[in-house]
């Protein structure tokens, strides 16, 4: 298993590949069915969506990668100061029509996101098909954990299907008030704290 890579090692090069990746990983996850539901629309635009995550965790030093670009952790630090107006804006860009679900998801995680306590927080991580349960993302998380145990503070991250939420109970989370749905018997998200240690 290759080392979690530097997070100020994230060169452009890397940019694309990694978002190809968690579009791939994510295409058929209940969240970004639920943002759009067309198979062939979802796999044009989830690539452009997820760039816009990436590029913005790159930004604040909050990507890690192992396996060789394999498995990929997105983050923010705690105190990342996130210019709302240009997220919604890229998104826009990213999702044309679709980005009002987006906007109904984000409204959605702002309810339950804790508010006064600093913390890291978690937006994705994705381990490719066929090195997936061989610890690339238990390596991820625990090497981002150090990182906010060394700082003092808490990690929070809101689990969309059963493996993310297994994989961060492995390493500490545990649930923090109830979960999320989305409107029309839409999928869950599950709030997750770990303090530090």
């Amino acid at each position: 298993m290759s080392a979690p890579s530097s997070p100020s090692r994230l060169g452009p090069s890397a940019v694309g590949p990694l978002s190809e990746l968690l579009a791939s990983c994510f295409h058929q996850d209940a969240l970004t069915r639920w943002m759009i539901p067309d198979d062939r629309r979802r796999a044009e635009l989830l690539p452009g969506f997820f760039r816009v995550f990436v590029e913005l965790s790159a930004a604040h030093e909050g990507v890690l990668t192992a396996g060789d670009g394999e498995a990929v952790l997105l983050f923010l630090p705690a105190g990342a100061v996130v210019d709302e107006e240009a997220l919604d804006g890229a998104l826009s860009a990213a999702l044309g029509g679709y980005a009002e679900a987006m906007r109904a998801i984000a409204s959605l995680q702002a309810q339950g996101h804790p508010a006064g306590r600093p913390h890291y927080y978690v937006s994705f991580g994705a381990v490719r098909p066929g090195r997936q349960k061989g610890g690339l993302m238990s390596a991820l998380l625990e090497r981002m954990l150090r990182r906010a145990d060394a700082e003092g503070v808490g990690t929070y991250v809101e689990a969309s299907s059963p493996g993310g939420e297994a994989a961060s109970r492995r390493v500490g989370f545990e649930r923090l008030g109830p979960d999320l749905v989305l409107p029309g018997d839409g999928p869950v998200l599950r709030p997750m704290w770990r303090d530090p240690r």
